[in-house]
């Protein structure tokens, strides 16, 4: 029997776990059968039906930043009825304040809530609020450790009354209903028809402008987020959206790391069979442009071994019958297309894969990602160690390695994280060829906390896959275990091992490469010897530089003549595609964050312009929280302090756009402002090739 280690506030009297359906969420979701139902985490699915009925708590209200948010979300209509903050008991905002959750909970019964609590306290108000049953929560935070989100996900997939939304997501909206739990930006939300679910925030907030700008509106908004694992999936919020009678389109928002879009895209293609009239699906999927082992900005947004490139998932969505575009400016016009088509015929555009390509003509041909072209040095949202020193930490464990060639039986053994299960697991491949890798890969799930990884059962399941048998499969057995128990103990979040058998039938291991998170060290100073391995010398100086600001920065391979610089990383990772697309060569991947202030996009500049390749610089800024007028001083400022002469071409989204761009327009500088993207990026790449000049 699996012996379970129990996480902090994990409760012992939940339903056991269900096998994952095929569709990616736990347990059934059809009808259930008159034998005995174990219920799970997929029956909280419905708890995202969020509306006026909704009763929202706040959890760390007091906070700045809770009372900033909760006053705009009671303006814009959501039921708050208070909030919690330890050991004080009282009044905020005219609504009142308990000490616990627990006292919340039995006093104010709220339907959902919205957690602000700050720093590392957000783990222990997630706990909290799944003891207490609260049947929604929402976490925005970032930079959670991934070991926590893990613990976290081990009390929900043991459980049937929470559902969580996050973390580092906006949250979930619903406008109808006039209920918001997070921090999306309201003026560019209107009442509609089209539901979006998005792993990135600044790209669902572009989804928003352009179905608004079209005239379409939407229904819902609700956010999987950018961390590796996701409280909800796109399929638990298709389920939502598919039966809501105001949604009649869909948008998902997806990106490089994990196989969210290809559950998906099993999903779709099973709706359309099954339904007589289905409601057309969009997409635009980031990172078809980062360079392999990256992690671009998100802490998700990562390709583990044997995952779908960006590439591979487009394709994959394309055949399922969603049409993708390559830019957010499109959706909104072509939803309405694809929408017309709908009622014109009866029946969805999406009805058939090719039906939906059709119905899209404006979508650009994207060209395919040369990874061989850019740089593989290692990113800083997470910490990569050197072979030598993987090898080192293995050798400690008794574990055999070798520097040997690689041969056609050198096969694969991982630990990692498995997004699907929202479980941690074992990767192993036969072979270690790419191109073969992705459709011979196996994953291994195995309970967070529990001695499920080294079971005779997943051991031996693990190596029939690879096909060892006698001393190395006694090998294999030590190898993993080891791998598991420094997986755990040191918070990693990716071990690779390349191995194979030698001539006396004994494994070795031949290659190396582990990462480890690099939250569980900034934010709560854990794992500090691990960390102390990092050797900043060797690392890309601008990337560096970059870390010190507050920003991601990576450094791209190539003729690199157009700057980037971008707030959110998944605006970041669509500009480099749609550069790429238009026919541009973006010297870099920046990501300044959520908030482009004078300062951050003055230090972007600074490091931006240290690339000698740079022949113009491409800002694309969309204005949320953050005023377009704002930022349009803050970049005069940081043009003026910097005496910038390498052109800049400005693109202003969101909110007082018009005003930001009159000031850059107005200013008397080599600076051009636009409001389209297809405009901005034109001038841009025209500028880099020497076909048009600053006026």
């Amino acid at each position: 029997m699996t012996r379970t280690i129990l996480p902090r506030g994990f409760r012992t009297h939940i339903a056991p776990y269900r096998a994952l359906s095929k569709y990616g969420t736990y347990g059934n979701v059809a009808p259930f059968s008159t034998t005995t139902v174990r219920r799970s985490y997929a029956d909280t699915i419905q708890n995202l039906k969020i509306g006026k009925h909704t009763r929202v708590l706040y959890q760390g209200f007091t906070g700045r930043q809770a009372t900033m948010n909760a006053k705009e979300s009671i303006e814009y209509g959501t039921n708050v009825v208070g909030g919690v903050k330890p050991g004080f008991e009282g009044e905020h905002l005219g609504l009142p304040v308990l000490p616990s959750v627990k006292a919340a909970v039995e006093k104010l019964k709220p339907d959902a809530s919205a957690i602000y609590v700050p720093g590392d306290g957000t783990v222990a108000a997630m706990e909290e609020a799944i003891e207490n049953e609260i049947p929604l929560i929402v976490a925005v935070a970032e930079h959670i450790p991934i070991h926590d989100i893990m613990r976290i996900h081990q009390m929900l997939r043991t459980q049937s009354k929470t559902r969580l939304v996050g973390a580092n997501c906006p949250g979930i909206i619903n406008t109808h209903g006039r209920c918001r739990l997070g921090f999306q930006p309201l003026p560019f939300f209107k009442e509609g028809n089209v539901g979006i679910v998005a792993k990135s925030g600044t790209l669902s907030y572009e989804a928003v402008a352009s179905t608004t700008r079209a005239g379409l509106g939407q229904t819902y908004g609700i956010s999987m987020g950018g961390d590796v694992l996701a409280g909800t999936n796109f399929v638990e919020a298709f389920q939502i959206l598919a039966e809501d009678e105001k949604t009649e389109g869909i948008i998902m928002i997806g990106e490089i790391g994990g196989s969210a879009e290809l559950r998906a895209a099993e999903w779709i293609k099973e709706y359309n069979r099954r339904t007589a009239n289905p409601k057309p699906f969009m997409s635009v999927i980031g990172g078809v442009q980062a360079p392999s082992g990256r992690i671009m900005g998100h802490a998700g947004a990562w390709a583990a071994p044997g995952e779908a490139s960006a590439a591979q998932k487009i394709k994959i969505l394309q055949d399922a019958g969603v049409t993708v575009v390559d830019h957010p400016e499109k959706l909104g016009e072509g939803m309405k297309k694809l929408l017309a088509e709908k009622s014109r015929s009866g029946t969805a555009s999406g009805s058939g894969p090719s039906q939906q390509r059709r119905g899209y003509h404006t979508m650009r041909r994207r060209p395919t990602a040369h990874e061989s072209k850019r740089t593989t040095v290692e990113q800083r949202r997470t910490l990569y160690i050197k072979k030598s020193q993987a090898f080192d930490m293995l050798k400690e464990r008794g574990i055999k390695t070798a520097d040997a060639p690689a041969s056609s039986d050198e096969k694969f053994v991982a630990v990692s994280i498995d997004r699907d299960f929202r479980q941690p697991c074992i990767i192993a491949s036969p072979t270690t060829d790419p191109s073969r890798a992705f459709d011979q890969s196996r994953k291994f799930p195995f309970g967070y906390g529990t001695d499920e990884a080294t079971s005779e059962k997943l051991l031996e399941d693990v190596s029939s896959h690879l096909g060892i048998s006698g001393k190395g499969k006694q090998g294999l057995s030590t190898l993993i275990t080891e791998l598991v128990g420094l997986f755990m103990a040191k918070e990693a979040f990716v071990l690779q091992t390349k191995i194979a058998i030698d001539d006396k039938g004994e494994l070795q291991v031949q290659g190396a490469k582990f990462g480890f998170d690099d939250a569980a060290f900034r934010s709560s100073k854990r794992q500090a010897d691990v960390h102390a391995l990092r050797d900043i010398d060797s690392e890309v100086r601008e990337e560096v530089e970059a870390e010190k600001e507050g920003m991601i920065y990576v450094k791209l391979e190539g003729e690199g003549s157009i700057g980037t610089i971008v707030n959110g990383a998944g605006l970041a990772m669509n500009t480099v595609d749609a550069l790429v697309a238009r026919g541009g060569s973006p010297a870099n991947f920046m990501d300044t964050g959520g908030k482009a202030t004078s300062e951050t996009i003055k230090a972007g500049f600074r490091i931006v312009v240290s690339d000698p390749r740079v022949k113009v610089i491409f800002v694309n800024i969309f204005g949320g929280l953050t005023l377009g007028d704002m930022i349009a001083n803050g970049i005069l400022m940081a043009f003026k302090d910097l005496d910038l002469k390498v052109p800049v071409v400005v693109r202003i989204r969101g909110t007082r756009e018009a005003e930001g761009q009159k000031l850059i327009q107005e200013s008397g500088l080599k600076l051009d402002a636009f409001d389209s993207f297809e405009d901005a990026a034109a001038r841009a790449i025209a500028i880099a090739k020497g076909t048009a000049t600053m006026d």
